[in-house]
């Protein structure tokens, strides 16, 4: 290939086509659980956090529901992937060479959001939220701080647990003293917990028994979260309001710098192409979610044993 301005361009252009062609195709799994917001500027708070507000018979004046300000803040982080592709192959017709890579860097910035929403995900045992708790707490407070509810377990996935976890989700409580009327639709786990909670939600039988929990939600299996083994996570995932909150500054675009003028051709002789990105991720309302651990094991209550006696 003769090296002009022309043929670079044409270059940039069948390779922007590739990484959008992968960018669009490519699927994602954390749009499930995120509520998207676009941004607008490097940070955004939300305080309206913690509020879901209810229908009540109108007796008198209306009775205003107030928004508690949480001063929970998003700020927007910048990502980037960069390589560069020497001019020499370029113009010895190596472009081919090089277009797998244009697709994957497509597909690495649309699935880049799973890595950061799940990883979020799997420190929120440690991570705040908006109340100054972390997202999976013993002691999260409500009905205006006066009393506290726990979104968190320790045991391991079983029909138990699992039943367990469920029941404290559709029972949680609002600020004015009545259920949230949460249902939780999604368990998300580990590839490693993966053959649990198939049989969990799919077998018809679990220990020649009947399995009540079956099809009672869907299953969300993510490699992610391979690097928690144990945890397991169950979920609300069709309010308005998500578990967690995906904010968008700035789509992930591929650029390139490749005019004869580019310090990195004229010095190196090196055409560099990169992605831009700014985005985060947030935690969203606490309500929506439940997390264990993984770490106990059921607890059987022990029997006493037989001596003979009568």
């Amino acid at each position: 290939m003769v090296i002009t301005p022309q043929s670079l361009q044409g270059m940039y252009v069948g390779f922007k086509v590739l990484y959008d062609q992968a960018y669009n195709e490519s699927p994602v799994q954390y749009e499930r659980i995120v509520m998207k917001v676009p941004s607008a500027t490097r940070e955004s708070t939300y305080a309206w956090l913690g509020q879901i507000p209810n229908m009540k018979e109108w007796i008198g004046s209306r009775e205003v529901q107030n928004i508690i300000a949480h001063n929970y803040t998003i700020k927007n982080k910048t990502y980037e992937l960069t390589i560069q592709i020497p001019v020499n192959d370029i113009a010895d017709d190596q472009i081919g060479v090089y277009s797998p890579i244009v697709s994957e860097m497509g597909m690495s910035a649309k699935k880049h959001p799973d890595s950061i929403v799940f990883d979020l995900l799997g420190h929120g045992f440690q991570e705040k939220c908006y109340d100054k708790m972390p997202f999976f707490s013993e002691n999260h407070p409500y009905n205006k701080g006066h009393d506290t509810w726990s979104n968190m377990g320790t045991k391991k996935l079983s029909a138990v647990s699992y039943a367990e976890a469920r029941c404290k989700m559709m029972t949680v409580m609002g600020d004015n003293g009545r259920p949230l009327n949460i249902v939780p639709d999604l368990l998300v786990v580990s590839p490693q917990n993966e053959a649990v909670a198939r049989e969990l939600l799919f077998a018809d039988l679990i220990a020649g028994s009947t399995n009540v929990n079956k099809a009672t939600c869907e299953l969300l299996v993510v490699p992610e979260l391979s690097a928690y083994p144990e945890q397991w996570y169950l979920l609300c995932t069709k309010r308005y309001i998500k578990p967690l909150i995906f904010q968008e500054r700035e789509k992930p675009k591929l650029v390139c710098k490749n005019k004869d003028t580019d310090d990195n051709v004229f010095f190196d002789d090196q055409v560099i192409y990169g992605i831009k990105g700014r985005y985060n991720v947030g935690f969203g309302l606490w309500q929506l979610a439940y997390g264990s651990t993984g770490k106990d094991s059921e607890t059987v209550e022990s029997k006493p044993e037989n001596d003979g006696e009568l």
